[in-house]
């Protein structure tokens, strides 16, 4: 698995990817949202249904519309 600054870096560059909600923190799937949305690279995040309402509601804010949760 890469790490959290890893996938931040490729955010950063464009790159988009899916993630499993259940392997990241909410805050690093935050700050993973947060570099995707400077280029509109997409997040899907996947067993969204792992995270609390309020949680999908701060990365959801953070993604500023590149997120997209998956609820497995």
């Amino acid at each position: 698995m890469k790490s959290t600054e890893d996938l931040i870096r490729v955010a950063l560059a464009g790159g988009g990817m899916e993630l499993n909600g259940g392997m990241k923190s909410t805050e690093d799937l935050v700050r993973i949202a947060i570099a995707a949305s400077n280029l509109q690279a997409q997040i899907i995040i996947t067993g969204a249904n792992m995270k609390s309402t309020e949680d999908l509601v701060r990365i959801s804010l953070a993604g500023k519309g590149c997120v997209v949760f998956k609820f497995e």
